[in-house]
């Protein structure tokens, strides 16, 4: 874990986060858009439990969500909930195989005392294509998440106002674009739809188009976004670096690895 300082420094966000350890099968994930590799699932475990130890350091209580060690890409917890206020969506993959991920989700949605709503058949939606930014919902539209899933999320939403994003090229919207604490985007355009976005300011790195945002003026970012982190630090965010590479060559980015739920401890 490292740390890049910027010009910024504030209070810190509290909250819990949700995560998942890797489980056994860990190197069985899907991938799509990159050519496979060996995972080492020990490094897979330390780096996991490097990225829980950033969570804390920011001052978010980490909650485990129950195991599913038959599902490989199950520590990627953020495709299966997607968070707004005191309601939790179940999603519902377009990827058949994750669909058993969503049991332990559930369980820690209502332990958190969380409403529960979900989407249902024929509607397809993983929360890696979810960007809440403010008042505005940003979704992708791609391989996991469709037509309907995203009518299905905006009624959900209690009103705010949810822009369907077509995605090309990419898992999800998230792996592609980012939102900063202040509510400007950041990302790669060629992979979305940017007629529908206010603005995007262009990232040097693929993996410097995610971000999670750990407070008001505070990111946590991949260790493979080195030019993206000292820009943004130039700018005067704080920034937090984590190494993912085991994760990353499963096309899984920091946001993916967690759950949070701001207010809620």
């Amino acid at each position: 874990m490292g740390e890049w300082s910027g010009r910024r420094a504030g209070r810190l966000e509290t909250g819990t986060a949700l995560v998942r350890a890797p489980g056994p099968r860990l190197a069985d994930g899907i991938v799509t858009h990159v050519e496979r590799r060996p995972v080492d699932t020990g490094l897979a475990a330390r780096q996991h439990g490097a990225y829980v130890d950033a969570l804390r350091a920011a001052g978010w209580r980490v909650r485990a969500v129950a195991p599913a060690d038959r599902c490989p890409d199950a520590v990627f917890v953020e495709d299966a909930l997607v968070v707004a206020g005191d309601t939790a969506v179940l999603c519902r993959s377009g990827a058949l195989g994750r669909r058993a991920e969503l049991e332990g989700a559930e369980r820690a949605a209502l332990d958190l005392g969380l409403r529960l709503s979900r989407i249902k058949e024929p509607g397809t939606l993983d929360g890696g294509d979810v960007l809440q930014v403010g008042d505005t919902v940003y979704v992708g539209r791609g391989a996991r998440t469709n037509e309907e899933g995203v009518c299905q999320l905006a009624h959900l939403m209690g009103g705010r106002r949810v822009v369907p994003v077509a995605t090309d090229g990419t898992l999800h919207l998230k792996s592609v674009m980012a939102a900063l604490p202040d509510g400007s985007l950041i990302g790669l355009p060629q992979h979305v739809d940017t007629s529908v976005l206010p603005c995007l300011r262009v990232v040097p790195e693929p993996s410097g188009a995610h971000v999670v945002r750990l407070g008001p003026e505070h990111l946590l970012m991949a260790a493979s976004a080195p030019r993206t982190a000292e820009l943004l630090a130039a700018d005067g965010w704080r920034v937090t670096v984590v190494d993912i590479s085991e994760f990353e060559a499963l096309e899984g980015c920091v946001t993916c690895l967690s759950v949070l739920v701001p207010g809620i401890l």
